[in-house]
């Protein structure tokens, strides 16, 4: 019977357990990765939110504090308040794109009684009670309901989440204001 050296005990004892390491890394490297993953595509999610909540309230006010023209007649104040609340949502979405197939809107306008649709936009005049209708809408609430189509990054997390019909997450902001 031979005697081992240290140096070769050390080594015997070193070849059983190189691979465990290995193995341990690669069952924890994909749930951390899916982890990781996971928490840039809430990200972008997030960031997505904030900004439409934020667009989304800058045209509801823009839309509260519009000046009411006496030369121009009610549906044409309508449109001109309808199109600066547009416009300052499109100028307000910051690094989200404002056009098509994200955030649609079109030159047109459809109307129902006081809502009135673009697309992704939609704008709700109401008559609260107590309040005396007018041509200027003054006392009125002006409500904006704005929908954007979030890209889904990740194929895993997109699975889980509700999507549209072009595989895109559809955040929503609506915000009401009265109108001065």
């Amino acid at each position: 019977m031979r005697i081992l050296t240290r140096r070769e005990r050390a080594a015997r004892n070193r070849s059983g357990t190189e691979g465990q390491s290995l193995v341990e890394f690669s069952l924890v490297l994909t749930p951390l990765l899916l982890i990781l993953l996971g928490i840039v595509q809430f990200g972008f999610i997030f960031n997505s939110y904030i900004t439409i909540a934020n667009a989304t309230r800058e045209g509801a006010r823009d839309g509260s504090i519009y000046v009411y023209q006496q030369g121009q007649s009610k549906a044409q104040n309508d449109a001109a308040r309808n199109a600066a609340i547009r416009t300052t949502i499109q100028n307000s979405m910051n690094l989200l794109s404002p056009s098509a197939p994200w955030f649609t809107t079109t030159g047109t306008w459809s109307q129902t009684g006081d809502t009135f649709t673009n697309g992704d936009l939609t704008v709700t005049y109401a008559l609260p009670t107590g309040i005396s209708q007018s041509d200027a809408r003054v006392g009125q609430t002006v409500t904006v309901r704005v929908r954007y189509h979030q890209d889904l990054l990740i194929p895993l997390i997109s699975a889980l989440l509700p999507r549209d019909a072009g595989g895109r997450l559809v955040l929503t902001g609506e915000v009401t204001m009265v109108i001065n």
